[in-house]
């Protein structure tokens, strides 16, 4: 039989239809509407995203019928603390990207615990703090918190299932490692937060059987829970150690899966990269790093929207391919600061090497250079951190469907890259995981076999990667005080 996937975004989520032949169907999509009430504030209501999930759900049982399964694949990190009598949150829920706590991350970070605004802990500090004071609702489990994943488990199972799985827990900040099981919540952590562990929802598998989802008709098995990225990486078959992909959307994301060996700690490494749980079954967890750049989709809507150079992503490949070379133009796509292996805050976006020869398609060939050398970047910081060789890029995400770009980045990292057949890989992850808990598919092994790449791309030349880190160089510290920051 099929599964039923939910795939929680940050603007949108989709249900979708995962069959045994790894192929999708029925999707539908639902807009999410993220607000910024102040500068560095991202909340949404996590009530109407409740309602949208349940309401995607029923429109692809409705059209396709029963399941055997269904998968959720979230967003993480994002924050929901709700009353368990109402049903209710207690206020609008703080996404990911939000840093109004970033100075609390930098007190605790002066004090040897380390945080940072992208994690949950701070924002469930905070709302505790302005909702929960005495804490007296949190301790007896009236309120309960949750990220995305365990919001919406938690009201598709009519509020029997008070949960999350390692890949989502383990980008709290309020984990601790532990061998095999890969994280459990940290005692020490929840206490010096004054955050009580009668609120966090239990830690279990990314792939199993989890519980039914009453709110649902035939109350289907809730057999797979996990985090976006983990999602993605399943989705494009690397299960075995040493295989990677790289999502490019708005920012990018590169994971590989490093095995059974857990990390010291859970912290960034020196390179910039972060240990993950790539997945977790049977109660024993399988590892990876993770390495992210904070532009790269967007800085082709820069073009578009604000530069006015494009009428649309798409146009960057027939742009681009107007001429053979940037003559010279680098780019550096450090519109929001550097990620990995920089971590530099207030870098910001360089273009280099302009002449009264340079035109509008060497400027956008720059662009979607600029963003093929960032990937490259993670990859060598990845490579640096794995103890396994990456010998081939997988990629998705909007960006893996323009050839230009495909072949820069193949040229970057002198690597094969192998294209995903679904733009968006993450639903087909939660679905292959579902079927995994199930018996649709026998093993990981089975899943790797499912991969079967739109394009491979070989790489033509060698980019000059010298200039290349003295553009870099050039973006580094361009906001001193922004610069300054460190979590």
């Amino acid at each position: 039989m099929s599964h039923l996937v939910i795939d929680i975004g940050t603007s949108s989520l989709r249900g979708v239809i995962v069959h045994p032949d790894a192929k999708m169907t029925h999707e539908t999509r639902r807009p999410l509407s993220p607000t910024s009430p102040f500068p560095g504030a991202v909340e949404f209501d996590a009530l109407s995203l409740a309602i949208a999930a349940l309401d995607a759900a029923l429109h692809c049982l409705s059209e396709f019928g029963p399941v055997q399964s269904v998968g959720i694949a979230s967003q993480r990190a994002s924050t929901v603390v709700w009353d368990t009598e109402t049903g209710r949150p207690i206020a609008p829920a703080i996404g990911w990207q939000d840093i109004r706590t970033a100075g609390m991350c930098l007190m605790w970070n002066a004090q040897g615990m380390n945080l940072a605004p992208n994690q949950s802990a701070t924002k469930l500090a905070f709302l505790l703090d302005m909702y929960d004071h005495s804490r007296a609702l949190s301790e007896t489990g009236r309120l309960r918190f949750g990220t995305v994943d365990s919001w919406v488990a938690w009201n598709l199972s009519n509020g029997e299932l008070h949960i999350t799985d390692a890949t989502n827990a383990a980008v709290t900040g309020l984990v601790e490692v532990i061998p095999d099981g890969g994280v459990r919540w940290d005692s020490d952590r929840l206490r010096a937060l004054n955050i009580p562990e009668a609120m966090l929802p239990r830690i279990v598998d990314t792939t199993g059987e989890l519980g039914p989802l009453a709110a649902l008709p035939g109350a289907p098995l809730l057999s797979s829970l996990v985090g976006d990225q983990q999602a993605s990486l399943i989705g494009q078959a690397c299960v075995a150690s040493g295989t990677a992909k790289l999502t490019f959307g708005t920012g990018g994301m590169l994971d590989t899966v490093t095995g059974a060996t857990a990390p010291p700690v859970a912290r960034r490494s020196a390179h910039g990269t972060f240990p993950i749980v790539t997945w977790r079954q049977n109660g024993t967890a399988t590892w990876g790093l993770e390495a992210i750049m904070l532009s790269a989709g967007t800085c082709v809507d820069w073009l578009r929207d604000d530069m006015g150079m494009l009428s649309s992503p798409a146009e960057s490949e027939l742009v681009a391919a107007q001429c053979s070379d940037t003559g010279g133009v680098f780019f550096v796509p450090a519109l929001l600061g550097l990620g990995t292996p920089h971590w530099d805050y207030g870098a910001r976006g360089t273009l280099l090497g302009m002449t009264r020869g340079t035109g509008r398609p060497e400027i956008v060939r720059a662009v979607l250079e600029g963003v093929a050398h960032r990937g490259a970047d993670l990859v060598e910081a990845a490579q640096r951190d794995a103890p396994n060789t990456i010998r081939a890029l997988r990629i998705d995400g909007g960006m893996s469907r323009n050839k230009v770009f495909v072949q820069a980045l193949a040229d970057a990292t002198q690597m094969p890259i192998e294209v995903s057949p679904v733009v968006e890989a993450t639903a087909l992850g939660a679905g292959l995981l579902a079927g995994l808990a199930t018996g649709t598919w026998a093993s990981f092994a089975d899943i790797g076999a499912t991969w079967d790449p739109l394009l491979r791309v070989e790489p033509v030349s060698s980019p000059d990667r010298n200039r290349w880190q003295q553009a870099v160089q050039r973006a580094e510290e361009w906001l001193p005080d922004l610069s300054a920051l460190d979590f």
